[in-house]
Order: C-alpha cells, then structure tokens, then sequence
C-alpha cells in the first residue's frame, strides 16, 4: 500500500469514530436497553418506538441544519462538535424517568448524530478521491459496527441499570471524540463558500428506495432485544447475536467494495436491500439460535453497506460542489422514513405481537429493491473534485470506482 494510501486509511479509522458513536451507540444502542427500560418504565411498544421516532425526528432536524452548520463552520469543526454533543446528549439520557425528556434528550442525540454522519461522510469522500483509494468511505461507514460490538459484549451485562449504560455510552462517545478529532482535519476545516445544490430529482429512484429502507432498517435493530425477551433469550445469546451483527457490520466492506465499485446502475443496491428483507424475514421462521444468528449476520453485513451504496449513486452522478447539499438532501429523506418507521411498527406490534417490527423491515425493504433493480447506469460527472482534478478514470466516494460505473 502507497504511503498516502496509508494514511488514507488510518485517517478514516480515526474517523469511523463517528460512525461508531452516533450510530453504533446514539441510535443502535438503545435497542439493547429498550427491555430494561421498557420493564422499568413501564412503557408499552408504541412508546418505546416513539423513543426511537424521536431520535429519527432529531436527525431530520440535524440533517436540515448540517448544510448551514458546514457553510459557518466548514465540515471538520461541525463534525467536531457534533461528536462533543453527542456525548453530552448520551449523558443527559441517564438524567431522568421521565418520558418527554426521554425523548428530548433521543432527539438532540439524533441531531448531533445526523451532522456527524454527513460531515464525517463527505470528509472520507474527500479523502478518498486524495488518495484515489475505495477503503476510507467503506470504513468510514463500517465504523458503525464497532460501536454496536462495543455495546453487545457491554450493555446486557448491566441488566437493569440502564443509567449506568447510558453514562459508559458517553464515555465511550467522548473517548472517540478525542480520537477522531485530528482525522476530520483531513478533510479541510475551512467555511464552505457553498455547499452546492441538492439534485434528487436525477436520482428520485434511488431516493425512494432510500426512504422505504430506513422506514423499514430501524425496527429490526430497535425492537430486536424485545423480540428476543419476548421469547425468554438467555442474557449470553442476546450478547453474542448484537456482538456477530456487529461484528458483521465491520466485515460488510470486504464484502461489498467490489460489487459496490463495478455492478452498474442500482444492481449493488437491489442485492443489498433484498438480502436484508431476506434476513429480516429468516428471523420470523424460528427463534433457535442458529436461525437468529443467520438472520442478525445477514442484517449486519448489509444494512450499512446501503448508505454506502446510495454514497456511491450520489458520488457518480453529482458535480463534487454539490456532495454536501445532495447527502443531506438524502439524510433528511432518511431521517424522515426511520421517524416514522419505529413508530408505526410499534403501534401495529402492540395490536399484534413483537413479529410485526420484523415483519415490517421485511416488506419495506423488499419494496426498496424492488424499485433500486430498475435503476439505470447513472450519467458520469467531470472527473473534478473540489480540490483540483482526479486522475482519467479515477473513482467514486467508494474507491477505486470508474467514473462510468
């Protein structure tokens, strides 16, 4: 690996961080604690769903304001910050009983999160048009997976004391900041002039089955410790399924770099979302463990390869001055599906059984591929970036793709 490759590299290991903390444990977290809190709380499904809607509500609020944010501030100091708050919002969670500022305190983590994930996204694009290298925005997005590794072999273990969890998460938030705080630099700290112009109306495809897959993601991973309780999963399964899905997340990359870097149009997309409804649906046909265990892998080493490849989309077909606005048109789009998604589906599980959130990923995100497998080659971009030409035939956001892929 060349020198600049190899700083590539760990730079986005550093910056994967963000994922890790604003997904891996802001979001994905509480799902490991919604059956302690639940029990203790005494919260019904819908309401604990309405936890997660309102972590979904603050990232579309965060998503809306990153554009401004990075234009003030330019993207390394607002994924700086974001990264500072989340851990603060992380800390504020094991203040109170209370139920709205519960969700107060869901939302500002889902705020925070949301500007980490589109500053942090376009600083590993920037990096890896440097380094003309496809690893920084897989790992980047592969960071996820640490922190949900991170919280199943740590949080079950707490039982109860869903505090406590909620204060090691923010430590563990803020140990991350300090570590990733250098590695935004990579991608320039200086105010945007302009964050460009959002083009969804090119990629509205891409951009519904965007939004029918985080309508459906996020009850699989929010209600599936509460599925597991449903069923009387010992405490050392339940670990060990979070612990593989993650681990599973991490491994996603290896899997998917290549097939991202070289299927054309929205095959890569259609292949990811239909094995993610088939290994939603896995979970409906048993609760043995080997079963689950398939189902959580399959679900792990996919779903996050998804915003990597709707990254790879946006990257292909849209000029670099308008990255920025056009991911965070997209993430508005996905903050507004998962608000809904966990909300929706706890409602119909409470007039049901907790199979409906599974159930729900299952079809919704069938529907995704189903739309992403009529997607067409996207038309290429000059081959410029905002930090001066790319090599002839030089990649995507995603390594070492070819400008026609």
């Amino acid at each position: 690996m060349r020198p600049p490759a190899r700083q590539a590299v760990w730079q986005s290991v550093r910056l994967a961080l963000g994922t890790a903390s604003a997904l891996g444990l802001a979001r994905f977290g509480y799902g490991l604690l919604l059956p302690a809190m639940r029990d203790d709380l005494r919260w019904s499904l819908a309401q604990a769903g309405a936890m997660s809607a309102a972590n979904g509500l603050g990232y579309l609020l965060g998503a809306l304001a990153t554009t401004v944010l990075v234009r003030k501030m330019g993207s390394a100091a607002a994924f700086r910050w974001g990264m500072v708050l989340t851990a603060v919002a992380l800390a504020s969670t094991a203040v109170s009983d209370d139920y709205l500022t519960l969700l107060a305190t869901r939302a500002a983590a889902g705020a925070t999160g949301a500007v980490v994930f589109i500053t942090g996204g376009v600083i590993a694009s920037r990096i890896a048009a440097r380094a003309s290298s496809g690893a920084p925005v897989a790992l980047y997005f592969a960071g996820t997976g640490l922190g949900i590794v991170l919280s199943g072999v740590s949080l079950p273990a707490l039982g109860t004391h869903w505090h406590a969890a909620w204060i090691g998460m923010s430590l563990a938030a803020g140990m991350a900041t300090l570590v990733s705080w250098t590695a935004a630099h990579a991608g320039g700290d200086a105010p945007a002039a302009t964050t460009g112009r959002a083009r969804l109306r090119p990629q509205w495809r891409t951009a519904l089955a965007y939004l029918l897959f985080a309508t459906g993601y996020i009850t699989y991973i929010t209600f599936l410790s509460a599925y597991l309780a449903d069923r009387n999963a010992p405490l050392a399964q339940v670990m060990l399924i979070w612990t593989v899905m993650g681990a599973a997340v991490v491994a996603a990359p290896v899997l998917w770099s290549r097939p991202l870097a070289r299927w054309r149009g929205g095959n890569a997309l259609a292949a990811l979302l239909a094995l993610l409804a088939g290994g939603a649906a896995l979970a409906l046909v048993s609760s043995a463990l080997p079963v689950v265990l398939a189902s959580a892998i399959i679900y792990g080493a996919t779903f996050m390869s998804v915003p990597a490849a709707v990254t790879t989309l946006i990257r292909t077909g849209t000029p670099p001055t308008d990255w920025t606005a056009t991911l965070a048109a997209f993430t508005t789009l996905f903050a507004a599906g998962q608000t809904v998604g966990p909300w929706v589906a706890g409602i119909l599980a409470d007039h049901t059984s907790a199979d409906a959130t599974v159930t729900w990923t299952a079809v919704l995100c069938a529907a995704g591929a189903a739309i992403a497998a009529t997607l067409r080659r996207v038309p290429p971009v000059p081959p410029t970036t905002a930090t001066g030409p790319l090599p002839p035939r030089q990649g995507t956001a995603l390594g070492s793709h070819r400008a026609d892929t």
